[in-house]
This record gives C-alpha cells, structure tokens and sequence, in this order.
C-alpha cells in the first residue's frame, strides 16, 4: 500500500484498537495544550486572529481560546495560533514539530461543530497525531532542513485525519481530504522568533478543517496526493531514499507515544541543555566565575536555536547562549514573562555569550546535548542529558501540573482538576473552559 492507503487505513481504527497508553497520554496532552492556549491568549498575536475572526461572516460553532465562538475552521486557527504563541507546548521529535498545536485545535472545533464527546475528541487527536509523525518521518529531517516548519505541513496531514474521522468521512472523502491537505499544506521555518511561527500551528488547523470539511462535500482532489507524481512528498523533500513509515504498523506501536513535554518556556531544542545545566551540582551561578561554556548539539538545531545576538524575548527563547546564562546565573525559564526585549539587551548575558561556543555533532542526538563547561582556575565540568530518557506518565503529569500552575495559577489548576473525568465530559465542555474567564 502507499502511505496514504495507511493513512486511511489507520483514521478508520476502532476505539478498542486504540492502546490505552496512547490514550493516557493524549489526555494529558489535551490538558497541557488547554494550559499552553489560555497561557497564550492575552499575546498580541492572539488579539489581531481574534479580531480577523470578529469580522469575518459564520456560524459561531466552535469556541475560541479567550473569548466567544467562531466558525469550526476560523476557531481552529485562532486557537491553533495562540497555543502555539509561548512555544510551551509538546513537541515529538521524530516527527520534528508539535502536534497538540496542530491537532487539537482541529480536532476540538470539529468536535464542537459535531457535538462530539470528548472521548471522542481525544481518540481522534490520537489517530490524527499518528498520522501527522508518520507523515513526518516520511519527509525525513531533509524537509526539516530545507526550511520547512513540520509542525504545519506534517501536521497539517494529521489534524485533517483527526478531523475527517470526526466528520465521519468514508475512506474515500479521507482520500480526497488528503489529497487537498496536500496542495494546502505549508509553513516556514523563517517564520521562527516572530508572530509567524505560532501562525504556523493555526494555518495546519484552519487547512485541516477546511480539507475535511470539502471533502464531505463532495470536493474531489488528486487521488495520491502525498506520494503520486509531482505530489507533497517528492516536491517537499531532498530525501532520495523510501521511508517506510508503515513497517512497523499502528497495530503494533503508536509512535505518538515517544512525545515529549516542555518544562521550559522556549524552544525544545535547547531543553537538553538547559537540563543538563540545571541538574549540575558543581555549576556556578556566577557568570564570572566562567571561562567557557562548549555545547554539542545535534546539526539539526544550528539554524533553529543559536541566535547568537537575539534582538527580542521571542528570539531569546531560540539562543543557546542567551538561554545557558539565564539558568547558570539562577533565571527562571519556565515563566514566560522573564522573556522580554529588555532581556535581549542585558549587558551580562551579552558579555557570557562571547564565552559560549556551540557545535553541530552527528554523533549527538536530537534529544541530546553534551556540555563543557570551564571555570575560572581551569576545572572542566562535562555535563550530558538525553531528554529520551524514561520518565512515568505520573511523574510526567506532576511537573505538568507544577507548569500549569506556574504559567497560570488558578486556572491552571482548574483545567488539571479536569483529568479524572474527561471522557465523561462532551467536546462543548472542553470548549467552555478555554472560552470562558
């Protein structure tokens, strides 16, 4: 079969197909995604998509993160674009993008429009999520390092599948929905450190609700859209082998399940570092007593995360250097407000980061960083940290909920409080919480 006879093979799955350890950790995605929204509604980016959907015609079906209701595809990508605006939320690293960003905002407007529950809700976030890695490990790290941005192309496949099953497309409407994904798709990777970027996550959204939507018309597209001639695949990336992504099939393991949390308010390429750094006993937390900081990285994060001189706090959260003296000097990085312009000017981490060299290593991973940090004297402290490392889904769920709570008090606790019974809640419910002060 071709990857997208998988793709559809794996949006029809039945819920008892689904492992319930996906499912675990799809809840706490949801969550964590509501956490990352509401944290984001108040950022200037969030208020010009609110009012672009104040003007525009529809029926207000779906909730908008912040305030009121909007057509299934406009909420989409406002919500999409708001929780994606601290760049707090999830990223997977095979597929190299954030997926609650992408999917949920989808999946949750569908859900809405279709009076769906959220178990419901959450089951096709899951499939949809599946789809979305997959679809990105077949693009390989080539399309990555063309300068697109996954979370929006890749992505974009997979909120489509979350938001086709949830329309009740038949295999051949998801074929069709696909197939539009495909011309639809798009983001940039020049778009990172500016409003672009959280755009991005809105735009996989709107295109998968609009994709699904037609296609349930009757809107017909290219029948293999993904790997038929001149399709998104061989036009997007430089890969010249065959990635089957397939071989190992859902039935046997759900890759979604390898996803991974932020703890810090900043780019996830950097939190290998910045945990390796924090979990030093030996690390000063004067500047001064630093000689040099060499950091090896994975080659993938050199045109992503090393702004040498950020010129905003939303370029700050994409600086190795910038971000290794905040955490050796004692700054907190998982408040979102520490990351100011005033930040990018401070005299003291402009001064460290003359001291701070970073290489590309192959043999590093994505999840990995590799640190020599030299003092003042001579001594030579080297520090690793591989964010691959195992970590309980209870474990997982408690520094979730210290986040929640540190980004949004009340509310934060609120939204966890949720937890227990979510799959008796409806996807209207879930909806009100992100809406409603």
């Amino acid at each position: 079969m071709s990857l997208i006879d998988d793709l559809i093979e794996l949006s029809q799955m039945i819920s008892k197909e689904l492992p319930e350890s996906a499912l675990e950790k799809t809840r706490l995605s949801l969550l964590d995604w509501m956490v990352c929204g509401w944290a984001g509604k108040n950022e200037p980016l969030a208020d010009k998509l609110r009012q672009l959907a104040g003007q525009e015609l529809g029926v207000g079906q779906s909730s908008i993160i912040g305030g009121g209701k909007g057509p299934a595809r406009m909420a989409a990508l406002v919500n999409g674009a708001t929780s994606h605006a601290l760049d707090y939320d999830d990223t997977h690293f095979a597929h190299v993008g954030h997926l609650s960003v992408g999917i949920y905002p989808a999946a949750l407007a569908v859900a809405e429009e279709t009076g769906s529950s959220a178990s419901h809700l959450i089951e096709a976030f899951l499939v949809g999520a599946e789809a979305a890695i997959r679809v990105g490990m077949k693009l390989g790290s080539s399309h990555y390092n063309l300068g697109f941005h996954q979370t929006a192309t890749a992505g974009a496949f997979g909120a489509t599948v979350a938001a086709g099953r949830l329309y009740g497309l038949s295999p051949m409407e998801m074929r069709h929905a696909l197939g539009l994904c495909a011309t639809r798709a798009s983001g940039l990777k020049c778009q990172f450190g500016t409003m672009g970027k959280p755009y991005n996550a809105g735009i996989a959204a709107s295109n998968a609700v609009e994709c699904a939507k037609l296609a349930a018309f009757g809107f017909t597209s290219a029948e293999d859209g993904l790997t038929g001639p001149q399709g998104f695949i061989s036009t997007h990336t430089g890969e010249t082998g065959v990635h089957d992504t397939f071989s190992t099939p859902p039935g046997e393991i759900f890759f979604f399940e390898e996803n991974k949390y932020k703890l810090h308010a900043c780019c996830h390429g950097t939190h290998a570092m910045i945990e390796a750094l924090r979990n030093s006993k030996k690390a000063p937390g004067n500047l001064d007593r630093i000689a040099a900081v060499l950091l090896h990285t994975n080659p993938r994060w050199l045109k992503v995360c090393d702004i040498k001189a950020p010129k905003t706090g939303l370029e700050v959260k994409f600086s190795y250097a910038w971000l290794a003296g905040m955490i050796l000097r004692g700054d907190k990085t998982d408040d979102d407000h520490v990351y100011t312009d005033d930040l990018a000017l401070d005299p003291e981490l402009m001064g460290f980061s003359s001291r701070f060299t970073v290489v590309g290593d192959n043999e590093i991973s994505d999840m990995q960083a590799r640190i020599d940090l030299t003092l003042v004297g001579g001594e030579t402290l080297s520090l690793t940290h591989d964010l691959d490392s195992p970590q309980s889904n209870l474990l997982l769920k408690d520094r979730l909920i210290a986040k929640a709570i540190s980004v949004i008090g009340d509310k934060g606790q609120e939204i966890w409080r949720q937890l227990e019974h979510l799959d008796a809640m409806t996807a209207h419910e879930i909806g009100k919480m992100i809406s409603d002060g």
